[in-house]
């Protein structure tokens, strides 16, 4: 087999043994996680609640896409906490550790969601931040992978988990995950 066939078939096979679970990490069936996160986002877009989106490297590419997706494809407040200045400065003032909690504890209001993408699921500035959301009473969808038991996984209220250990398969896998969500809020509000 050639080498895009292994890799495609590698991935396929990966898309589909996504795990969903909830904050008492009971399974949930992907097809109910997608319309759990989807209700979730339009009850507290609804009530004027926001997203903030955050993750490193690729994953905040993602959280700086689907941000800008979310609220001019989708009608929903989003935001990335993915600006410069603002994560140079909060690790230079605060450690890289805090980068990302800093902005969630002046930014996020109650009811908001903070949107967790860290392909590992150990990322400590994605930990904390996630700590920080919860003392502002924010809920939490975490996307991540690697290890089954990553600390993550176990933080949110809508947990996505994908068994690669490869980054750019998580990540593809993770960016699938959250067009699927506001691709189902678009059709949803379109008819």
């Amino acid at each position: 087999m050639k080498f895009a066939q292994e890799y495609y078939s590698k991935l396929f096979d990966f898309m589909k043994t996504i795990e969903a679970t909830d904050k008492d990490k009971n399974v949930i069936n992907f097809d109910d996680a997608i319309e759990k996160a989807k209700q979730l986002i339009l009850s507290r877009s609804n009530a004027g609640s926001k997203l903030a989106f955050i993750g490193n490297g690729a994953s905040q590419a993602i959280s700086s896409h689907l941000s800008t997706d979310f609220w001019k494809n989708g009608g929903v407040r989003a935001i990335a906490f993915t600006d410069p200045a603002l994560l140079t400065c909060i690790g230079n003032d605060y450690g890289y550790p805090q980068v990302f909690a800093k902005p969630v504890e002046m930014f996020a209001d109650p009811g908001d969601i903070l949107v967790a993408i860290s392909s590992s699921g150990q990322s400590e500035n994605i930990l904390n931040a996630c700590q920080a959301a919860r003392k502002k009473e924010c809920q939490i969808i975490s996307l991540s992978g690697f290890k089954p038991d990553n600390p993550l996984k176990a933080l949110g209220d809508i947990n996505f988990y994908v068994s690669a250990k490869e980054y750019g398969v998580v990540e593809v896998i993770h960016h699938s995950i959250l067009h699927c969500i506001i691709d189902n809020i678009i059709n949803s509000t379109s008819k």
